[in-house]
C-alpha cells in the first residue's frame, strides 16, 4: 500500500511503500477513495498545538512518534474484515467515523469514543486517511453515506461533525436573535451552513480576510465582519435582538475578546478552534452577564449519523470543496496554514 507519511515534524510529508494490513479480530479493512485535508493537520504536522501563554503540547507527549499517517476525513470501500467484525458490507462505499477511544472506558461504552481519556484517533494515535488503504478497528465507525456526493462526504467526519456538535451546544437559538461565526475558512463556512439548515437566519461571519466573505455570504450569512477593524465590536452590539451566542471556529486570543464581548446576557461563548489563544475571564463579569463558555470537540457517531442525513435531506449546503491529488496534500497543508484555502480541499486517493 501507499502512503504519505509524517517522516520529521514540520517537513513536507513523505511518500511510503508497505505492506497492506490485514485484519484481525474486529478489524475493518477500508480502500480509501477520498480523504478531507484538515487545518488541524497543520498543527499535527508542525508537532505541536500552542497552548497560548507560550506553552505547547507536543504530538510526542500523545504518543506519537514519526512515521504518522495522517488522514481523519476518510471515505473509502469496504474490502475485508477480521474474524470478529460480523456483519460487514464487504464491496460497499462507507464513511469512516474517526474520532475512536479505547472501546472499554465509561465514555466509549456510552457512545462517546471522542471524550476517551485514553484516545485512539485515526490519522493522530491509528494510521489515518492519507493512505490507499487503513484499518478500522471496528464496524460501527462505519456510516452509510449513501446519496451524499462521494467528494462531499469525507468531509463530514470532522468538519461537519465538529461544527453540528459545536452548533448543538448555543440551542436553543431564538430567531430574532443573531449567533456569531468565528472564522470563515472551511469549519467557519460549515458552521454558518449548518445554522442555516436548522432553520437560523441571523448569522454573523467574522474573518480578518476579507476574500471569504463573498463564501460566507453564499452559505448562508446574512452580515460579515472583520475583527481587526476598530468599529467591530459596536457594530456587533448594536445587531437588533442582540447576539444570543458565538461560535469560535479559529480560538485566537482576538476571536475570544470579540465574540464574548458581543453577547447580550445570558449568551453562550462555545470554542472550537485550535490556533492557541488564551483570555483573562472575569469571574464577576462572567457571573454578573451570566454567560456559558464551553469548549466542544468534534463529536460522537450518532451525532455523525444525524450529519449525514442532514446532508442527505437537502437542508445542509455544500460549501466550496476542491478536489487535489493524493501528492499534493503537502501543498495543501501549507496553503491551509497560510490561510488562503477557500472552503476544504479533498485529496483522491485511489
Amino acid at each position: 500500500m501507499q502512503s504519505y507519511d509524517i517522516t520529521e515534524w514540520g517537513k513536507p510529508l513523505q511518500k511510503a511503500l508497505r505492506d497492506t494490513p490485514v485484519p484481525t479480530g474486529t478489524e475493518v479493512l477500508v480502500r480509501v477513495k477520498y480523504c478531507g485535508v484538515c487545518h488541524s493537520d497543520v498543527h499535527i504536522r508542525d508537532g505541536y498545538f500552542d497552548m497560548g501563554g507560550g506553552k505547547k503540547f507536543h504530538m510526542s507527549d500523545r504518543g506519537m512518534k514519526p512515521p504518522v499517517t495522517m488522514g481523519h476525513e476518510p471515505y473509502g470501500t469496504v474490502v475485508a474484515a477480521g474474524p470478529e467484525a460480523g456483519a460487514v458490507p464487504i464491496g460497499q462505499d462507507r464513511l469512516v467515523f474517526p474520532w475512536t477511544g479505547c472501546g472499554k472506558c465509561a465514555r466509549c461504552l456510552e457512545g462517546a469514543d471522542n471524550l476517551c481519556p485514553t484516545p485512539r484517533y485515526l490519522g493522530i494515535q491509528r494510521p489515518g486517511g492519507y493512505a490507499d488503504h487503513m484499518l478500522v478497528p471496528h464496524p460501527r465507525y462505519l456510516v452509510d453515506a449513501t446519496g451524499v456526493d462521494p467528494l462531499y462526504a469525507p468531509i463530514l467526519a470532522c468538519s461537519g461533525l465538529t461544527t453540528y456538535s459545536a452548533v448543538n451546544k448555543l440551542k436553543p437559538f431564538p430567531a430574532d436573535e443573531w449567533i456569531l461565526v468565528m472564522g470563515a475558512g472551511g469549519l467557519g463556512l460549515m458552521a454558518v451552513a449548518m445554522l442555516r439548515a436548522m432553520g437560523h437566519e441571523r448569522i454573523a461571519s467574522c474573518d480578518i480576510d476579507p476574500s471569504k466573505f463573498g463564501a460566507a455570504r453564499a452559505a448562508g450569512a446574512a452580515e460579515t465582519f472583520n475583527p481587526a477593524d476598530a468599529d467591530t465590536p459596536a457594530k456587533l452590539l448594536a445587531l437588533p435582538g442582540g447576539v444570543c451566542g458565538a461560535v469560535d471556529l479559529v480560538g485566537a486570543t482576538q476571536t475570544a475578546q470579540v465574540a464574548m464581548g458581543a453577547l447580550r446576557k445570558g449568551g453562550k461563548y462555545v470554542i472550537v478552534g485550535l490556533y492557541g489563544g488564551e483570555i483573562a475571564l472575569s469571574m464577576v463579569g462572567t457571573v454578573q452577564r451570566a454567560l456559558t463558555v464551553q469548549g466542544s470537540y468534534v463529536g460522537n457517531v450518532a451525532e455523525l449519523r444525524e450529519v449525514v442525513a442532514l446532508a442527505r435531506s437537502g437542508k445542509l449546503k455544500a460549501i466550496p470543496v476542491e478536489k487535489r491529488a493524493m501528492s499534493e496534500i503537502s501543498r495543501t497543508l501549507d496553503e491551509l496554514k497560510a490561510g488562503t484555502v477557500i472552503g476544504r480541499v479533498v485529496a483522491e486517493i485511489a
